[in-house]
């Protein structure tokens, strides 16, 4: 750890979705481990998941108006030169009222005008890029950043390394093992059957949900338990066979580290904070990426199924039968996937919070010397 010079203040550009959320409010909480008095705000939008989760954690949150980049030639365009200079005034006023000495950014609309201005004052700027094909927004930062940390080693933009994906403390310092006998308990599970923990994150994904609610009854009947996690108002009533394995239904979990405490196996999309925070507690999965974007899921996931720590199928090939070809008999060969998930671990950084705050400090440290 680098001391930091005391008082000093950071700012942490970012917002929109759980995405880029996440791993700034998991930088927050491992900067104000170290330094109990560190002044840390966060900066949002007033539409974005920032608005109600940065508060809720208990941190300061300043807003810049949203800026969407128009895709295709429209008044939005004309008027895109104003609309990005009140979203960079915003920021800047957010760096210096809050004397930030860092700005830190996660991409997505906010990051643009917090990079900009942070230039501008000459205020040193760390970039953390989540996916592994980088945003406009990183791209912008990271010719002008002091540091650019990526989440997979495959990620290009100058300077880049590779730290992994800051995440809960909750995850990231899991023992599954040891928290396995409550897990299973918390959601109804018993302990004689391999699990499979199914989930599309919060929204659910509606081409997993239809495939495995069509093969409940053969999942249990073969000794397979299922955790569906199906996304909220998305849940059914599983029809389960009398001597079969449970299959239990949940729109949501509140506490996703039981989830994975209880789990074998997992089939999931494959945004970059489900991969990682899956390799982070050695879980093996089958990866689905989302159909739609950039190809980013699919790429997100690439890295861990060449490890040998999970599989990927295209979203319209994975069917009911899919299931019974690929699914169902991987989840009862207790080896293969303890195999897949040494693999998977060997990828996992549960530590990437704190050497994301080594950058940040250090890029303070630069700072006060200069």
């Amino acid at each position: 750890m680098i001391p930091l010079s005391s008082p000093t203040s950071v700012l942490l550009a970012g917002g929109g979705s759980a995405g880029h959320v996440s791993p700034l409010l998991a930088l927050a909480d491992a900067l104000r481990r170290r330094h109990p008095d560190l002044r840390v705000t966060a900066l949002g939008t007033r539409e974005g998941l920032e608005a109600r989760l940065v508060p809720e954690r208990g941190y300061d949150l300043r807003f810049v108006p949203k800026v969407p980049l128009p895709r295709r030639p429209s008044g939005d365009l004309l008027r895109l030169p104003a609309r990005l200079k009140a979203a960079v005034d915003a920021a800047g006023a957010a760096i210096d009222e809050t004397g930030a000495e860092v700005v830190v950014g996660f991409g997505g609309y906010v990051s643009t005008p917090a990079y900009l201005a942070a230039r501008r004052r000459r205020v040193p700027i760390v970039v953390h890029e989540q996916n592994t094909r980088a945003g406009l927004a990183n791209r912008l930062g990271a010719r002008w950043a002091s540091a650019v940390a990526t989440t997979f080693s495959g990620t290009v933009l100058p300077g880049a390394q590779r730290v992994g994906m800051p995440l809960r403390r909750e995850v990231a310092t899991l023992d599954r093992a040891g928290s396995r006998a409550a897990a299973l308990e918390h959601f109804g599970l018993e302990p004689q059957w391999p699990t499979v923990l199914v989930t599309g994150g919060s929204l659910g994904a509606q081409r997993l949900n239809d495939a495995f609610r069509s093969r409940v009854a053969s999942l249990s009947s073969a000794g397979v338990q299922v955790l569906h996690v199906t996304g909220l108002g998305k849940e059914f009533s599983p029809e389960v066979p009398e001597e079969g394995a449970p299959y239990v239904v949940v729109p949501y979990a509140d506490r996703m580290e039981l989830a994975y405490a209880a789990a074998d196996l997992v089939v999931a999309r494959a945004g970059a904070n489900t991969v990682c925070e899956l390799t982070a507690v050695g879980l093996p999965a089958v990866y689905v990426p989302l159909p739609i974007g950039n190809g980013e899921q699919r790429l997100n996931a690439a890295e861990v199924v060449a490890a040998g720590g999970g599989l990927l199928v295209d979203d319209a090939d994975f069917t009911p039968e899919w299931i019974d070809a690929e699914v169902l008999p991987l989840a009862t060969d207790r080896e293969r996937v303890a195999r897949m998930a040494a693999a998977a671990r060997t990828l996992g950084e549960p530590a990437a919070d704190e050497t994301l705050a080594d950058l940040v400090e250090r890029a303070a440290q630069d700072r006060n010397r200069t």
